[in-house]
Parts: C-alpha cells; sequence; structure tokens
C-alpha cells in the first residue's frame, strides 16, 4: 500500500526587511509495503481472520484497504495519495478483523506522531502492532492559566490560594468516529488530599472553549506577619501538584479518558503561570505485556518539509525547468535532470508534470523525451513498456487531466459490475462445486463487451490534452518503424488500455470511481476484466503468438472468443457519494435539519439525490455557482463542512472527513472557476437567529467578510500552484545535490578525456548524450539551488526560535520541572 499526503499550512518571517510569505507544504509518502503478519489468531474454531487496514489522521479515517479474508499475514498491496486540509498530531494505521454482524474488530494500532515521521524516511521498517485502548488514544492540547494567590482572612491570618484558569482544549479525539462530549476534572493532588472539581460538558466538540476558574486552598498560617511576599512551606509544596483529567461523557455508558496533564505547585511563582499543555496518557494507563502476540505492520515513510517562498524567488529556476522541452539534447535539460538524479523517478515526476502542465509545456516535454525513449527501442512490442521517465510523465498526466474522462467512461459499467455482480471465475482452480463454467464465461465475455465498447466509443470524450499527446506518440512511432503500419495503434494502445483503462477497472476506489473497495468475488472479475481489455487494446494481439502472452491456459482459451474483426477495427478507431446536506426548507418545528442525500457532479450540474441511480431532487447548474467554501465548524457544531453558493442562498454540505471535503471543494472550484459573476468574498459562517455568525451582521444579504480562496477566475482547467510544484523541485535538487555535484564531475571527465573512460562505475547510471551542454544545465542548477538556500536556512532559524516554550505553536510535553 502506497500512501502519500499534502499537508498545507501557513506562516510568516521577515527577511532582509522585506516581509516574506511562506505557505508551509508538509508532504508525506507512506508506502504500507503490503503485508502484516503473525496477527493474533481468532479464538473460535476458525483461526483465519478477514482484515483490513484504516489511515488515520489522528482518530479520523481518511481511507481503508480492500478486505483480506481468511489470512494471519494479509498484503494489501494498494496506493492512496491525497492533501490533509488540517493539521495533524499523528499518522496512525489500524488492524481490523471484519465482522458481519457486530462492530468490527480492532486488533492492533500502529501510530507515528508527526514529529517523528522524519525519523523512518526511505526506510522500510517493520511496526509491531500496539493495543488500541482509551489510554493509548489520546491527543489534542489544553490551555491552563495557574496562580498562587496570597490572602488576608478576617481574623488577620494568611492563606496561599492556588487559582486555576482552564481556558480551552484544541484537538481532542474522536469518539465512535463522532466529536466528544469533553469536560475536565481539576485536581489538586498530595500525600494527605484530593481536591477535584469539574468543569460543565461541551456538546459535540473536539475544541471545547471552558474559561471556568477554580480556587483551591493550598496552606494557611497560624498568625499574620507583615511580608513583603508570601512564603509557602517547603514540605507542602515539594508534594503538591495539580491534576488535569480530560474525559468524554457517556451519559448511560461509562466515561471515557481522554488525556491529562500534570503541573507541580513548586513552579508557580507570584507572577501568573500560562501555558498549552499536550496531553498525555496516564501513568498507570493499561499496558499489555503481551504487544508482541498482536502482529507486525510494515511500513516505508518518506516525510519531508517544504516552505514556499513569494513567486519571484523561483524566477530563474522556473525558467530553467520551462526551457527543457527545447533544449539539445532533451538529456541536458533541467527537468530530464531532475529524474536522474532522484532515487525513485516518481519523486520527480508528480511536481514536474503538474508544473509543466500549468505553463502548458507538458507537450513538447513528453514528445522530446519519448523520442530519446524510442532511440533505445529495438522491437515494436516492447514500445513504451519500461519505466523510464517518459512513461512515469504519461502516466502522472493521464491522472491527472483523464480524471474526468475515466468518471463519464467506466464509472456507469463499474457500477453495474459492482452491484450487480455475476459470477465470472473460470479458472478450473478456483470453480466451487456446481459452478457452470460455460455460464461464467458468458458472464465475464459480456462484462468484457460493455467495458470495451464503452472505452471505444469515448473517443469524443477524451481530454484535448491527452489526444496532443497521443498525437505526437504515433508519429514518433512511425517515424522510428516505418515498415510496420500497425505501430501508430499499438503506441497509443499501450497507454490508453494497458496503464490507463486497464488500471482504473482493476482498482476503480484508487481513481474515485467507487467509494469503497469491491468484495473479493467482485476484485476477482474486475481482474478478469483487465486482463482482457489489456490484450485487447493492443494492435496485433489477436495473434496466436499473443495468445501466449497469457500465463494461464484457461485465458488463452477464453480470449479466443474475441478473435472477431470488430475488435482490431475499433482498436484502431481509439485516439457520487454520499454525504448530508442542511434541509433547504423548514421543519415542521420550525428548525433546519441535516439530509443523508446523494451528490453527483458534472461538468454541466450539481444534483443530490434521494436514492441512489434515481431522478434528483434538486440541480444547481455549474454557471450559477458563485463560489465553494469551507464552513466553520461553530456554525453547525458539525466537522468537514462546505457551502456552494449559488444564489440567494448557500448550500451547506457535511462530507464524511476532511479528505473527502477538500476534494468536493476543488472539484466544485475546478468546474466552476470560469463562471463570469464569481464571488471575491464570502461569509466562513452561517447566518442563524438573525446575524451572520462570523461577522454579526443582522441583513442576511449582506457582503461577505472574508476573501475568497480561490481568487480570481482564471481560465485553467486544472488548478496547479506553480511555485509550490517548483518549490517541491528545488528541494529535490537540494537533497540530491551530492548526486548533481558527481554527474557534474562525470560531465567534466568524459569532455577532458574525449569519451568515456573503463571505471564509470560512479556515474555509469547517468544519461550523458553531449556533456557540454549537461554540463551547463548543471552549474546553473547547483548556483540556483545555493541562492534558494539562504531565504530557507533564514526563514529555519527564524521558525526555530520564534515558538516560545508553552505556546499553542510549542506546547508543554510532560511536567513542568
Amino acid at each position: 500500500m502506497c500512501f502519500q499526503v499534502l499537508c498545507c499550512g501557513g506562516s510568516e518571517i521577515l527577511v532582509a526587511g522585506n516581509l516574506i510569505f511562506f505557505l508551509c507544504l508538509k508532504l508525506l509518502h507512506c508506502l504500507l509495503t503490503g503485508e502484516a503478519k503473525n496477527l493474533v489468531p481468532y479464538s473460535g474454531p476458525n483461526k483465519m481472520r478477514d482484515c483490513f487496514c484504516t489511515i488515520n489522521l489522528d482518530q479520523e479515517e481518511v481511507f481503508r484497504t480492500q478486505v483480506v479474508e481468511k489470512s494471519l499475514s494479509p498484503f494489501f498491496g494498494e496506493e492512496f495519495y491525497f492533501e490533509i486540509p488540517r493539521t495533524f498530531q499523528c499518522l496512525s494505521f489500524y488492524i481490523y478483523d471484519k465482522s458481519v454482524l457486530q462492530r468490527d474488530l480492532r486488533i492492533g494500532k500502529v501510530a507515528i506522531k508527526k514529529e517523528d515521521l522524519c525519523k523512518y524516511t526511505s526506510k522500510e521498517t517493520w511496526f509491531l502492532l500496539q493495543p488500541v485502548d482509551s489510554n493509548s488514544e489520546v491527543q489534542g492540547k489544553v490551555h491552563l492559566e495557574l496562580k498562587l494567590n496570597e490572602l488576608i482572612t478576617d481574623n488577620g491570618s494568611v492563606c496561599q490560594q492556588l487559582v486555576v484558569h482552564i481556558k480551552e482544549c484544541h484537538g481532542l479525539p474522536l469518539v465512535n468516529g463522532q466529536n466528544c462530549d469533553p469536560y475536565a476534572t481539576v485536581s489538586l493532588m498530595g500525600p494527605s488530599r484530593n481536591d477535584q472539581k469539574k468543569t460543565k460538558v461541551k456538546k459535540k466538540t473536539s475544541n471545547p472553549q471552558f474559561n471556568e476558574t477554580f480556587y483551591f486552598e493550598v496552606t494557611r498560617s497560624s498568625s499574620y506577619t507583615k511580608k513583603s511576599q508570601f512564603q509557602v512551606e517547603e514540605e507542602d509544596i515539594e508534594k503538591l501538584e495539580v491534576r488535569i483529567d480530560l474525559w468524554n461523557n457517556g451519559n448511560l455508558v461509562q466515561d471515557v479518558f481522554l488525556g491529562e496533564i500534570k503541573v507541580p505547585v513548586k513552579v508557580l511563582g507570584n507572577d501568573s503561570f500560562q501555558a498549552w499543555y499536550l496531553l498525555q496518557p496516564r501513568e498507570n494507563g493499561n499496558k499489555s505485556s503481551k504487544t508482541d502476540d498482536l502482529g507486525s505492520l510494515r511500513l516505508n515513510v518518506c516525510y519531508t518539509e517544504d516552505y514556499v517562498l513569494p513567486s519571484e524567488y523561483y524566477a530563474s529556476l522556473r525558467n530553467l525547468l520551462l526551457k527543457s522541452p527545447d533544449v539539445q539534447p532533451v538529456s541536458a535539460s533541467a527537468a530530464y535532470i531532475l529524474g536522474e538524479v532522484c532515487r525513485d523517478k516518481y519523486d520527480a515526476v508528480l511536481p514536474l508534470v503538474r508544473l509543466l502542465l500549468h505553463h502548458q509545456k507538458i507537450v513538447p516535454f513528453v514528445t522530446a523525451v519519448a523520442e530519446l525513449d524510442l532511440k533505445d527501442t529495438q522491437e515494436v512490442n516492447t514500445i513504451f513498456r519500461g519505466n523510464t521517465l517518459a512513461t512515469r510523465c504519461l502516466d502522472e498526466m493521464m491522472k491527472i487531466v483523464g480524471k474526468h474522462y475515466l468518471k463519464v467512461t467506466l464509472k456507469p459499467v463499474l457500477d453495474e459490475i459492482c452491484e450487480s455482480p455475476k459470477p465470472c471465475e473460470i479458472d478450473p482452480i478456483k470453480l466451487k462445486e456446481g459452478d457452470n463454467v460455460e455460464v461464467h464465461k458468458e458472464n465475464l465475455r459480456y462484462y468484457v463487451d460493455k467495458v470495451f465498447s464503452t472505452i471505444v466509443q469515448s473517443s469524443i470524450s477524451c481530454p484535448t490534452l491527452m489526444c496532443d499527446v497521443f498525437y505526437s506518440l504515433r508519429h514518433l512511432a512511425a517515424k522510428r518503424f516505418p515498415n510496420d503500419p500497425h505501430v501508430q495503434y499499438s503506441a497509443v494502445s499501450s497507454f490508453v488500455f494497458l496503464r490507463f483503462f486497464a488500471v482504473a477497472v482493476v482498482s476503480p476506489h484508487t481513481f474515485h470511481l467507487r467509494p469503497h473497495h469491491p468484495d473479493a468475488q467482485t476484485s476477482r472479475t474486475l481482474t478478469l476484466i483487465s486482463k482482457t481489455i489489456q490484450t485487447l487494446g493492443s494492435w496485433g494481439s489477436l495473434s496466436k503468438s499473443k495468445l501466449s502472452s497469457f500465463k494461464e491456459t484457461f485465458m488463452c482459451e477464453f480470449f479466443k472468443m474475441f478473435q472477431e474483426e470488430k475488435f482490431t477495427e475499433a482498436v484502431q478507431k481509439v485516439p457520487t457519494i454520499e454525504m448530508y446536506k442542511r434541509a433547504q426548507g423548514r421543519t415542521r418545528i420550525g428548525k433546519k435539519n441535516f439530509k443523508k442525500r446523494w451528490f453527483c457532479l458534472t461538468s454541466r450540474e450539481l444534483t443530490y439525490h434521494k436514492q441512489r441511480d434515481k431522478e434528483p431532487i434538486y440541480n444547481i447548474p455549474i454557471k450559477n455557482i458563485l463560489t465553494v467554501e469551507k464552513l466553520e465548524e461553530s456554525a453547525f457544531n458539525r466537522k468537514n463542512m462546505f457551502q456552494v453558493i449559488y444564489g440567494e442562498k448557500p448550500l451547506y454540505i457535511q462530507a464524511n472527513n476532511c479528505v473527502e471535503a477538500s476534494e468536493w471543494i476543488e472539484a466544485l472550484c475546478r468546474v466552476s472557476r470560469c463562471n463570469q459573476k464569481r464571488l471575491s468574498v464570502y461569509h466562513p459562517s452561517a447566518f442563524l437567529n438573525g446575524n451572520w455568525l462570523c461577522c454579526k451582521a443582522t441583513t442576511e444579504n449582506t457582503k461577505g467578510c472574508t476573501p475568497c480562496t480561490a481568487g480570481v477566475p482564471a481560465d485553467i482547467q486544472i488548478e496547479i500552484d506553480g511555485d509550490r510544484e517548483t518549490e517541491r523541485i528545488y528541494s529535490l535538487f537540494a537533497i540530491n545535490m551530492p548526486k548533481l555535484q558527481k554527474m557534474e564531475e562525470a560531465c567534466g571527465s568524459i569532455a577532458v578525456y574525449q569519451g568515456p573512460q573503463k571505471e564509470l562505475d560512479d556515474y555509469s547510471n547517468f544519461t550523458i548524450e553531449d556533456s557540454v551542454a549537461t554540463f551547463q544545465t548543471l552549474q546553473q542548477i547547483i548556483a540556483i539551488v545555493e541562492k534558494l538556500n539562504e531565504p530557507h536556512e533564514k526563514y529555519r532559524k527564524k521558525r526555530s526560535s520564534s515558538a516560545k516554550y508553552g505556546s499553542e505553536e510549542n506546547p508543554i510535553v510532560g511536567k513542568v520541572s
């Protein structure tokens, strides 16, 4: 399982007298390399388990794997990539045992604190599963103010009084997937005392505002003596401590522990002591002595943190990268060199493709690197089959540009297969008693026909950018193999079928074509369909020699059913989710409520339905959308909400998690960003009880109080931040500076000795066609990176010294000493 996370936030610093705004980028590439092992067996007669794994930001689930049936060492092998739209403290992986009739059982978890992610960068690690209980789920922070006061009683004696002001908490965990009902207990603890007081319960929030003050008597002297300041007896002060415990109010069930902090009274002086504290597990919490018995999970985590400077800082690097398609040879270009020095080409491809897309340079660059690939291709049947920079760029470009194309093309037929599955198993070894293999073949043939015809009839919907790239590939292939009349088709079909449609068919959830993983039987059906259309989509695949590409005899026999002229001719022609909405009307008791609805988005309209695949009960034309923005949690005390403003009143929608909400906002902004009447300001909260909660304006049609995040409409189809991608590329060059320098030495050696020498182990993996041109580009890259290092280093120093210990950004961990 591959899991990548992109997290955005914001901050600012002062550099050389100018105010520079930084966008904080946290990029996480986490590889669940596919397996758990030695899971604790089921207690019943059948020891095997049906396992799946969830990925959680703190306690909020954002993704889950498919269910692996009957295994104690399940293999998952799935990929996730998404942006994190909020801060988080912990990245967690939970292993579950699937249950049909009861709640799924959590076997164990792996939790990695955000600050510890860098420790595991590029290291494949087996993590022991830890037990899951309330003590292990602690997260969040609490804001306290403490003070020791001197009071003089009526009889003249002196009393020392402790004042505890509990202000607020941030980031408390979810309980059973929902916001908790938190309250706090405040205790003054000592060898012979335990004075405890309690706050009010706050309903349905992870960020409660308590703002309550409690008073405790600390010491009392026998007589009053005039002193400039009070003194507390050493023996008492050394033993007293303040303890704050956070709890979730269980109403009719047991309260759930959320975390605690302890502050020794001895650290308090005359002045008020105010600070943020990270909540901690209980010191005597339930700690299992047999955690090894729960099993293990293998992960590969890569974590980097980038800070995006203003656009002008990137001008030199951006211009150098955008010149890449015109550099001769292309292997001497900055973009190509980036792919050469990165250990994993995917690290380079993602920001590079997005940057080139943003500046309309992707087609000439892919054409140039594909031509370089073809120089080393000796046989027609291996054309564009390797994992080169060209093929990886094409893969990523199709994922970005072809997202909507896949949805309108494959989603209807995949919905039919997943929701009304027919048995399609044709492997004699896997057939069950009573199965009719001929009926299964017909079922599979029906599905393959439907998927294949849907694909070949979709060429009119293919994005223009993909068509332009495929046009270039066809001409390059025909030029490289002039004696093969079919190569121009196989060059295109290699990508359209093998690396695009077939991948989407076998993993529809990865491409957001299905909300969840299909079950085991449906997954098997999709695998068989994918195998077949891969071969159908390759020109010449209907020949006898191509049948040998199937390792399984039963697939060879099944594929013979498709040896018809219509399939070969067809190849040559090839160039909703469920959420909550706030009611638009009013209920009988006069209050608006939230209802579960099925939402569907096309390039023309946003609709919602009472039932899936039924007629919509309401539709909003895309051209009428004025803006799409997040909604503050405080508006309705609900998380993951956003608003679609399209007329006099907004539509309020609650997504199932933060990632889903972010993706819907992005999708709606993308399809509506060219609308002429888009708003520049909006209200981030709701109009309730006669006023806007955000700005307190009393008129519902009052102009918005906050600038829209989407900004001014732009005539683009894909929302890409070019500076953000350039910063990522700078970081990759900076990390790989030793390789850049080694490549520079290699160019110098080749130039001096008029050609490569025998001892080329240090740089034999580099592609250096023109040592002089490559050397010049490398010098430019190194100079630009060194220049960009300066403002980044200044920011890092400023940031490390700016957050005071005990502030919200840098809360106190453990006891204060």
